[in-house]
């Protein structure tokens, strides 16, 4: 019975998918812990520590065992953690004469922490693919309208023309940094965890048997091996859940901007149509930015969950208290929301529907005010910079008072007229005209990209 809207039958697939969500299924989780028992048994056999057949054998047995999850459950329940009530019932099921070498010289946090790594990295592999289709998305609807101008905004405002087509390379250059995030969080976090009861190894003696069980668990699951335990150290699971708030705020940031450009007074974009979609139920006209909405949210529990991270380092001595547990919720929360996130936006951004005819109506909708900057920088070289500014300034004021073209007012102008031909005063008020270095800058992402 769900309690969540992320594993809520009704509101599941607006947060999440199936595929990641099953990456964190509880049987997923256990499966995995049971993959690092195995593990652990072929890298103590391999290194010696235990008999040459056991690690085969025990991992045979458990491959195929059937486990008793109401019973684990009541178990955990009063143990408070899922590994010890596990062992319980994989000792069983093993042969007697190689089940008492099951879980050998490990911790609980040992198997957890490494079950959770191999969930993590799964996760990865989702989100990866899932930024790599938004970074081809994306690339193609730079390249598109590279050349579309639209009026740029800043404070809601109209600012300066740009394109359509830089808008979406400015998005771009978010995603394909992500991604270089992601290679490097690879390499960096996706530690193997194998330390005993605190830490030291000290179960498997004073010489170095523990830190070579350890180097061949890292091969058997292929995880990377630490120079030393790692399991009061956290900041390599903070930096996974950051990473993923990181990746939501671009995600939110993309969201927020279609939401506003889809209102009834811009018309700029619009997401997909699919029947109802966005539909109100009393208003029949409605088509709500519904994709983007979600994203929206998901960026903001994205964000909770990276402080949760950040919450979980601060831990006590050689065994935390507590803030662990932390991580038990904010890692599965955190990847069905990135991916979700993620899966609404390469709906969203794949099938966008781009409106130029309003772009460029919206454009001159000041009556040439976005190039107060152009004509201004164009004076300036005969009147200076700041007494072109305050004649540009008074001249703007006349266009609102008085409903006309900036042209048209610049035009009465004989401080302005003095400098500046008929010719040259229309070239700076076409706004086509005061782009800037938008389209290079689309043509130098795209090679970067490429």
């Amino acid at each position: 019975m769900a309690v969540s809207a992320l594993d809520s039958r009704i509101f599941r697939n607006l947060f999440g998918t199936q595929e990641i969500r099953t990456v964190f299924t509880d049987e997923a989780y256990v499966r995995r812990l049971i993959e690092v028992e195995a593990a652990l048994a072929r890298a103590e056999s391999k290194v010696g520590v235990i008999p040459e057949e056991a690690g085969e054998i025990i991992t045979k047995t458990l491959n195929s065992i059937v486990l008793d999850y109401d019973l684990l459950a009541a178990r955990t329940d009063i143990v408070g953690y899922p590994v010890l009530p596990l062992v319980e019932q994989l000792v069983k099921n093993v042969p007697q004469e190689m089940a008492k070498y099951i879980h050998w010289g490990a911790t609980t946090q040992d198997i957890m922490d490494d079950a959770s790594m191999l969930q993590i990295r799964s996760g990865l592999q989702i989100v990866k693919r899932e930024l790599e289709k938004l970074v081809s998305v994306l690339r193609s609807l730079s390249s598109q309208y590279c050349d579309t101008p639209m009026a740029g905004r800043t404070h809601l405002q109209h600012a300066l023309p740009c394109t359509f087509g830089y808008k979406c390379a400015v998005y771009l250059s978010s995603i394909v940094r992500h991604l270089e995030r992601l290679r490097e969080i690879e390499k960096r976090c996706l530690l193997v965890q194998f330390g005993g009861a605190a830490g030291t190894l000290a179960s498997l003696g004073t010489d170095d048997t523990g830190v070579k069980v350890r180097s061949q668990l890292a091969k058997e699951l292929g995880l990377r091996d630490p120079p030393i335990t790692w399991h009061v150290t956290r900041d390599t699971i903070a930096e996974v859940l950051n990473f993923l708030a990181l990746v939501g705020g671009s995600l939110g940031k993309i969201a927020y901007d279609i939401i506003m450009m889809s209102s009834n007074e811009l018309g700029e974009v619009s997401e997909p149509f699919v029947p109802h979609r966005g539909a109100s139920s009393t208003m029949p006209q409605k088509r709500n930015p519904i994709s983007s909405e979600v994203i929206l949210a998901a960026s903001k529990l994205l964000r909770a969950n990276a402080g949760l991270g950040l919450d979980a380092m601060v831990v006590d001595f050689e065994r935390a208290s507590g803030p662990w547990h932390l991580e038990w919720v904010a890692i599965p929360e955190a990847f069905v929301l990135a991916v979700g996130a993620l899966h609404q936006t390469n709906f969203a951004i794949g099938g966008l529907v781009v409106n130029t005819g309003a772009m460029w109506e919206n454009l001159c909708s000041t009556r040439g005010l976005i190039v107060g900057e152009a004509v201004m920088m164009g004076l300036a070289p005969f009147l200076g910079r700041q007494p072109a500014h305050d004649v540009i300034y008074a001249a703007c004021a006349e266009s609102i008072a008085n409903q006309k073209s900036l042209l048209q007012v610049l035009e009465g102008k004989s401080e302005v007229t003095a400098h500046l031909s008929a010719e040259e005063l229309a070239s700076l008020c076409d706004p086509r005209r005061y782009l800037g270095a938008s389209q290079l800058m689309v043509d130098g992402m795209l090679k970067a990209v490429a």
